[in-house]
């Protein structure tokens, strides 16, 4: 549903050239930092769609737009379960 969310925010969005380019270059530079087994079909998708909402509410800064693009496909790995109890204790 979030990725849906998140097409709908960039539909009608007009890019120019530029900007596709550097969405592009971002997307390329987010998916190298992943390991080969993770850059499926559906994590790149979910990469390029949170790309294109974050410009079409006028991000433009590459860092920024990486970012965003990474924080769509984290997944969790350790949950409070798995952490020792010294580690819990805020």
């Amino acid at each position: 549903m979030a990725s849906e969310e998140t097409a709908m925010d960039a539909i009608g969005a007009v890019f120019q050239p530029e900007l596709i380019e550097l969405m592009k270059a971002v997307l390329d530079d987010a998916a190298a930092t992943l390991p080969e087994s993770k850059r499926t079909s559906t994590k790149m998708a979910e990469m390029a769609s949170q790309i294109l909402s974050c410009a079409a509410r006028g991000e433009r800064d590459p860092a920024t737009l990486k970012i965003a693009a990474l924080l769509a496909v984290v997944e969790c790995s350790h949950y409070s379960h798995d952490i020792s109890p010294e580690r819990r204790a805020v």
